[in-house]
């Protein structure tokens, strides 16, 4: 008597390959998809030979003049809107990727008055229409390394810091200044790791940024630090560069500069 065939491990070797061509398909496809492609179209090398400004969501934030920033091109990340009141404009850009993220606050995000970067994959998940100034880009799905044109799958490379350097890089800046980018924690445990906010945020601008209930991932720094290697050569390879103006960050990949310099 033969033993009955088993194709789960095949079938679970299967999945998620198949999930990957059923984005990638339904993003050239689907309405949405074929917008948001067209909008990438739009603004490759737009900004060339510009500079814009990354802005993380660390504690130094606190101590950074970012009404500065009023009139320059800014990428927020994630729930950088909560600044928004305090300084008075919002950034340029939002870019928010996490999913854990999204799934709790997409409907704040999807309201913020300036263009947002969402991933393809979570379009079905939203609870609200997208605001036309929304663009979904091809995040995950892709193998690691850095890419010039966002048209294409590329990754997330464990923060969404790196999402926004390759939108960045696709745009044409020549020069990208990061502030607020502190690579420190003070919440530890396993990277990639969910965990619940028990009270106040330490490790953001702001107290509720994860406040308390909120579920969020553990960061992964040596993940994020390869991630950056990667975009501080290909940048550098094509002239141009990244700049770090974090007041007192922990990161030591990118050139580091005077942030009050910068508009002297």
């Amino acid at each position: 008597m033969k033993t009955p065939r088993n194709d789960a491990p095949l079938l679970k070797r299967l999945e998620y390959p198949l999930y990957c061509l059923k984005q990638r398909v339904t993003y050239r496809i689907d309405a949405e998809g074929r917008a948001s492609l067209r909008r990438l179209s739009e603004l490759k090398d737009s900004h060339r030979g510009g500079r814009c400004f990354i802005l993380g969501n660390g504690p130094s934030l606190r101590q950074t003049d970012l009404t500065k920033l009023r009139e320059e091109t800014t990428f927020g990340l994630n729930r950088i809107y909560l600044l928004f009141p305090g300084i008075g404009f919002a950034t340029t850009f939002l870019v928010a990727v996490n999913r854990l993220v999204l799934e709790q606050c997409a409907g704040e995000i999807l309201e913020q008055p300036n263009t947002k970067f969402i991933p393809w994959s979570f379009l079905k998940a939203l609870k609200s229409t997208p605001h036309p100034d929304t663009v979904f880009i091809p995040t995950g799905c892709a193998r690691s390394g850095f890419v010039g044109d966002v048209r294409r799958p590329f990754t997330s490379g464990a923060t969404v810091t790196y999402v926004a350097m390759q939108i960045a890089y696709h745009m044409g800046f020549e020069t990208v200044i990061l502030v607020g980018v502190d690579h420190s924690f003070t919440t530890q445990g396993k990277p990639h790791e969910t965990v619940v906010s028990p009270g106040d945020d330490p490790n953001h601008f702001a107290p509720n940024y994860f406040g308390k209930g909120f579920k969020w991932q553990l960061p992964d720094l040596e993940s994020s630090e390869k991630s950056f290697e990667l975009a501080h050569q290909a940048f550098e390879k094509a002239g141009r560069q990244i700049l770090d103006a974090t007041i007192g960050g922990q990161l030591n990949i990118f050139p580091k500069v005077n942030y009050m310099d910068l508009f002297k």
